[in-house]
């Protein structure tokens, strides 16, 4: 057995890519030759009841049926094959997933920032607010002061 192929001699399906155009082109165009082929058989019928064994209501029958073929053909021969139905194996996770992990904390948003204030290699940047919320003051030292700043 190739590696390539499963028991029955087919490739095996590793992706979910549809038939190649000129695959799918052959095989509709053999179905519109099918049809139309028996369009063929129908009319020579139709002669033979209607002239050989005088039954013009079997030759019209005949030709009645006939005359949609052409279009039933184009329908089906421009028609798209469904989509096969095939399993896909597919990764389904468990239900269980989180139980597996028993000793597992959550590490809540305070906690984390509690830890950080308590680091004593002291911030990474230079702090932006003071106690009271309040934006720190710029103080430009090449601007005289004026006013009541003073």
């Amino acid at each position: 057995m190739n590696r390539r192929q499963d028991d029955d001699g087919q490739p095996i399906l590793i992706t979910e890519a549809a038939v190649s155009y000129d695959e799918e082109f052959a095989a509709r165009k053999k179905r519109y030759s099918l049809i139309m082929a028996c369009r063929i058989p129908c009319l020579i019928l139709a002669g033979v009841f209607g002239i050989a064994f005088q039954w013009p209501w079997v030759a019209v029958a005949f030709i009645v049926l006939s005359v949609p073929l052409p279009w039933v053909a184009v329908l089906i021969a421009n028609d798209r094959p469904p989509k096969k139905a095939e399993k896909r194996s597919r990764y389904k996770p468990t239900a269980r997933g989180l139980d597996a992990v028993p000793n597992a904390r959550l590490i809540e948003a305070a906690e984390a920032l509690d830890r950080r204030q308590r680091r004593t290699d002291g911030p990474r940047q230079a702090r932006q607010d003071s106690a009271d919320h309040e934006p720190p003051r710029v103080v430009d030292v090449d601007v005289p002061r004026t006013g009541s700043d003073g």
